[in-house]
């Protein structure tokens, strides 16, 4: 698998994923619309131990959106860098992995991941002036994620 590389808006926070993205999805939560200032977040997961700082990791700020769900951000520029997960949240039932896992917004990625949204989840929360024009699959809330 070739090396995927992603940033911040600044440049100050780099990093680089050597293994496969996980369950890419848009997210129409409420959370995930303020974090990212749009109608959805552009996602997937990643195992931990396939994510490597290349610089920066002193600048991502973590704020705690909802118990035991922590959003990292650039503290310079405020993009969205990764996701993290706790165990005994509702995200961690759906997925058990997902502490071992980081969430990554697909936009901060400066090479092509290779893979492609293949559902609309959490849609119950959708901005009611954005309409889902596409076919693919929607979720009032979330979805199991598969474990690999």
């Amino acid at each position: 698998m070739s090396i995927i590389r992603g940033s911040c808006l600044c440049g100050g926070v780099k990093f680089e994923i050597a293994g496969p993205l996980i369950g890419a999805s848009n997210c129409h939560c409420s959370l995930c619309q303020k974090q990212h200032g749009a109608a959805f977040r552009s996602r997937a997961r990643v195992n931990k131990s396939d994510f490597r700082w290349q610089q920066g990791e002193d600048l991502v700020t973590f704020y705690e959106s909802t118990p035991g769900v922590l959003r990292g951000f650039c503290r310079v520029c405020g993009s969205p860098i990764v996701n993290k997960y706790e165990a005994g949240t509702p995200i961690a039932t759906r997925d058990p992995d997902a502490p071992s896992r980081y969430g990554i917004a697909l936009a901060t990625l400066d090479d092509d991941p290779g893979v492609r949204p293949n559902a609309h989840v959490f849609v119950s929360s959708k901005a009611p002036w954005f309409a889902i024009t596409d076919n693919l699959p929607q979720f009032p809330e979330g979805r199991a994620y598969p474990t690999a």
